[in-house]
């Protein structure tokens, strides 16, 4: 949806204001790292430090009884902000990396919280900003008061509307009709992935926008590890797969419960009409319906 360029935006926004930046991609976390919470906490710092051109110092600081989110605490409060001496930005990206793994996640989610809390009056504290990014709904169990995801300013990236993806079309230099634009957000709704992705291809001559529509749903098309990403993930979970079947199998919006709902719209796959979802786009729709072996 464009989350990892909205938040490059933000921190590059940021360093023209005298913030010094530090991006994170929990997606380069190895596995032994996300296995132990003090593994995991080093990692962490040890990135921000590398990202900030500071020595690393977690020898000096990863000594004694201590727990490791006070380890943790004490390497940004007595090292890294007062070295910077300047606000800070940390860009943490990918973090639905950490919801796979619940006793980490309530551990760490928790510890950025308290940070966040201890900003709002510790002088050293108030130069730290944390910029939170993640594309799924947060499932993992939080004290509501341990949660970092329901303070600050939540932003949630819509779908395109129309005039945003004709102004898309204007920038590739198509000369698209309304009809032509409505029929490619017909295939694939406004997802910024998927319309950004037929533009391109489209604009370099290699499909029309009529060989898309009959392949964009196959193995053939554009779409095809994008939408075998989705169907692997959905066949862990048999609830969810259920729940789109069932969306699948409609010819209106459905009640697929409020859980399975929410995890099938932050996966991108549905929209909401009320408290009822029907499928994002044609799409989506071809393609569960031949994989779940449904008839159209």
């Amino acid at each position: 949806m464009g989350k990892t360029s909205l938040m490059s935006r933000v921190l590059h926004h940021a360093s023209q204001h005298g913030y010094q930046t530090a991006p994170v991609n929990f997606q380069s976390a190895d596995a032994v790292f996300l296995a132990n919470l003090d593994q995991f906490l080093q990692w962490f710092c040890a990135s921000i430090t590398y990202e900030l051109n500071l020595p690393e110092k977690l020898d000096e600081y990863w000594k004694g009884v201590l727990g490791s989110k006070n380890k943790c605490t004490n390497y940004f409060q007595r090292y890294l902000l007062p070295a910077i001496n300047s606000p800070v930005a940390l860009g943490l990206d990918e973090v639905d990396e950490i919801f796979k793994h619940p006793i980490i996640a309530a551990d760490f989610f928790g510890l950025l919280r308290a940070w966040h809390e201890r900003s709002k009056n510790e002088t050293v504290w108030k130069n730290l900003r944390l910029v939170i990014v993640h594309s799924k709904e947060v499932y993992i169990p939080l004290n509501i008061n341990q949660s970092p995801f329901n303070v600050g300013l939540p932003i949630e990236l819509p779908d395109l509307n129309q005039i945003q993806v004709q102004n898309l079309v204007q920038r590739h230099k198509l000369n698209w009709s309304k009809s032509q634009i409505e029929e490619l957000m017909t295939l694939v709704g406004g997802h910024p992935y998927l319309v950004r992705v037929a533009l391109y291809q489209i604009a370099r001559g290699r499909m029309t926008l009529e060989n898309l529509q009959k392949i964009a749903a196959t193995q053939e098309g554009l779409y095809s590890d994008h939408l075998r990403r989705h169907w692997l993930n959905l066949q862990e979970d048999a609830e969810l797969l259920a729940a789109l079947k069932q969306v699948m199998m409609a010819n209106r919006a459905v009640d697929v419960g409020t859980t399975e709902a929410f995890k099938l719209r932050s996966m991108g796959l549905v929209k909401f009409q009320g408290n009822e979802v029907m499928p994002l786009c044609e799409l989506y729709r071809q393609y569960f319906c031949d994989r779940l072996g449904i008839k159209n």
